[in-house]
C-alpha cells in the first residue's frame, strides 16, 4: 500500500489534480486514495493469515486436532485464529496510518476512527477467509484466494469512484466487501460521517457472524 500511494497519490495525482469528495469540498489525489489503501492494508494483514496459514495447520501440521482433543471447543479455536488475523490486521493499519499522517494527509479528527474501523474490516475478512479455507483441499485451490483479492483491490473504488462505471456494473461492485470497507474508510478518515455509514457497519457485522458460524460448523464436521 505505501509503495501505491506513493506511486499513485503523488506521482500519477499530480496528472489527475484534486477529487471531489462533497459538494463545495475537494481533496488531494494522494488524499482520496489513502483511506482505500488504507482498508486494502487492513484486509491483507487479515486475510493470509486466516487463509494460507490456517491452511498448512488443518492439512500439514494437525494443529486443530490436538487443540480439539482438548477442552477447547470448535468456536474457541476459530476466534483464537480469527484473533490473531484480526491483530495482524489491525498492526498494519496502525503502520500504514502513520505513514499517511506522517505525510500530512490526515486532515480532521475524525479520522482517528479509522483504526476501529480497520479492526472491523480486518475482524470480517479474518472470519470470512478462515471459513472458505476450511473448504479447501490443496494449494492450487488456494490459489483461487489471490485471483479473487487482486480484481477486488483494483475495482472497488480504490482509485477511482464507483461513478467511472455503468449503472449495471455499479450494483455488482456495491456487493462486494471491498467496496463497503472503502467506502466506511473513506467517510471517516474524510470527516463524511453521517448515518449512510450504518448499512456498510452492518455488512461486516452479518460478514464476521456468518464467518464464524461457518469456521465453527466446518471444525466440527472435520474433525469432532
Amino acid at each position: 500500500p505505501v509503495l501505491y500511494l506513493f506511486s499513485f497519490g503523488f506521482g500519477v495525482g499530480k496528472l489527475i489534480g484534486d477529487m471531489q469528495i462533497a459538494p463545495g469540498r475537494s481533496v488531494s489525489y494522494a488524499a482520496f486514495i489513502a483511506p482505500a489503501l488504507l482498508a486494502t492494508s487492513a484486509m491483507n494483514g487479515a486475510i493470509y493469515d486466516a487463509t494460507w496459514n490456517v491452511f498448512f495447520k488443518m492439512k500439514f501440521d494437525r494443529v486443530y486436532q490436538g487443540m480439539l482433543a482438548t477442552s477447547l471447543g470448535p468456536l474457541d479455536v476459530a476466534m483464537g485464529e480469527i484473533s490473531w488475523a484480526l491483530l495482524r490486521g489491525v498492526v498494519y493499519s496502525v503502520a500504514f496510518m502513520s505513514i499517511v499522517g506522517g505525510l500530512g494527509l490526515v486532515t480532521n479528527p475524525w479520522a482517528l476512527l479509522a483504526i476501529p474501523v480497520a479492526s472491523l474490516i480486518a475482524f470480517g475478512f479474518a472470519s470470512v477467509g478462515m471459513a472458505v479455507t476450511s473448504y479447501m483441499k490443496s494449494f492450487e485451490q488456494m490459489n483461487i484466494i489471490n485471483i479473487v483479492l487482486l480484481p477486488m483491490f483494483l475495482f472497488s473504488g480504490s482509485f477511482y469512484p464507483l461513478s467511472v462505471y455503468p449503472g449495471w456494473l455499479q450494483g455488482f461492485i456495491k456487493a462486494l466487501p471491498l467496496w463497503h470497507g472503502i467506502t466506511l474508510m473513506r467517510s471517516v478518515s474524510l470527516g463524511l460521517i453521517s448515518t449512510a455509514l450504518i448499512p456498510h457497519i452492518i455488512y461486516f457485522l452479518v460478514m464476521i457472524a456468518a464467518g464464524l458460524f461457518l469456521t465453527t460448523r466446518r471444525l466440527t464436521l472435520l474433525f469432532m
